[in-house]
Order: C-alpha cells, then structure tokens, then sequence
C-alpha cells in the first residue's frame, strides 16, 4: 500500500466480489495501481491530503494573531518562527501566557503579532489522518471499482443489445453518492499568500515511503 493511498486491494476485491468464490487474484497489480491513481484523483478534487504528515508553510504576516492552516486536521504544531523569532506554546495551565495555541484548524497567537511583512511566518505542523475515515476508504474503494469496471468500454457512451435494446453508461468521473461523501471533506476556502512543503522529519511517513 502506498503513502497516501484511501483503501487497500483486499477492500476492493471484497467489493468487487459478488459470489462466494474470493475475487481472483489476476489482476492485482491493476487494481493496486487504480487504488493509488485514485487516491490522488481524489485529494486533487478535495484541495488536500488526507494522511497525516508534517508540514512546512511559509506565510504572509498580516498584522493579525491568527492564522489558517492550510491543511487539516492538525493534531500537533512542531514549530513557529516570526521574523526568525522563535515562538514558544502556551505552557499547559499558565492562563493567558505569551505564546502560541492552536485548534485542528488555526493556530492563535498571544502577546505577539504575525508582524505584516512577506514571507516571514514559518510553522511546521502535523496535520492529516492517521487512518482514513470509513467513509472516504469506501468512495475511494467505489471509484477504483467503477474505473477498473469502465476499463471494458473505453470511449463508449451506448451500445446496442440484441432485440434492439441499447444500453447507456455515464460519462461522470464520479457517481453521486461517492461526490456526496467527498464534498464533506473538500477544502472549500483555499488559503492564499503562502509555500506548503511536506516536512523532512524523520517520523514523516512520506519521508519514510520517499525513501524506502
């Protein structure tokens, strides 16, 4: 399974699977290459990565205290520099101390400023998923099932059947109700002015997967 990917090979086989017999083991490396293209096909439409890694942005200050993170959720700030000032976190339980706290979607500041200047806030952060919510592994698992099962009709909108029946396939890229599911985790407001790099750290998992 590759970093990033929203389902497994065992996940699309089972819905692939419409008797008692497992689904066959032939096309394997087809359905493990549907599994990855779709995976991307869909953080491409959502604005966003799913799996939790780290995170590197460059921003605009904007004279303001807070800040909107440009992936979600984020489940730990690494690190936050203004002007090469490095700012330290809230210290648990110090009330209103100077310093940095953040939700899964912004990050505040507090007796500092992200002074309004370009380029000069750098935060490292982990956002992402460590496991793929149920709901986006199935639509992704749907999705690889219906590109592997269009694989038979390339280019075709109808086709004629005997006794002069005529059949018609969708020319959608996806079906509904997987749009449904996806339009629930698509980034909607698009964060403006600054550079997202994923982090070099060691315990990045797409460092790891680069790497290995």
């Amino acid at each position: 399974m590759a970093f990033g990917d929203l389902t497994t090979l065992d996940n699309v086989k089972a819905w692939l699977q419409t008797g008692q017999n497992p689904f066959p083991a032939t096309d394997d490396a087809l359905l493990t290459g549907l599994v990855t293209a779709a995976s991307q096909f869909i953080q491409t439409w959502l604005g966003r990565s799913i799996a939790a890694a780290d995170w590197v942005e460059i921003r605009d200050g904007t004279g303001g205290q807070r800040l909107v993170f440009a992936a979600a959720p984020v489940t730990a700030v690494l690190s936050l520099t203004i002007d090469g000032l490095t700012v330290p976190p809230v210290p648990a339980g110090s009330g209103f101390a100077a310093g940095y706290v953040f939700s899964p979607t912004e990050l505040a500041l507090r007796g500092y400023v992200f002074t309004r200047r370009a380029q000069n806030v750098v935060v490292t952060y982990t956002a992402g998923y460590a496991v793929t919510p149920p709901e986006l592994a199935q639509a992704c698992t749907e999705l690889v099932c219906q590109r592997y099962r269009e694989r038979t009709r390339i280019g075709e909108v109808s086709k004629s059947l005997g006794g002069g029946e005529t059949v018609s396939f969708s020319q959608k890229d996806m079906s509904d109700d997987v749009k449904t599911i996806l339009s629930q985790y698509r980034a909607v407001a698009p964060v403006s002015g600054f550079v997202q790099m994923l982090a070099g750290t060691a315990t990045d998992p797409a460092t790891v997967a680069a790497v290995l």
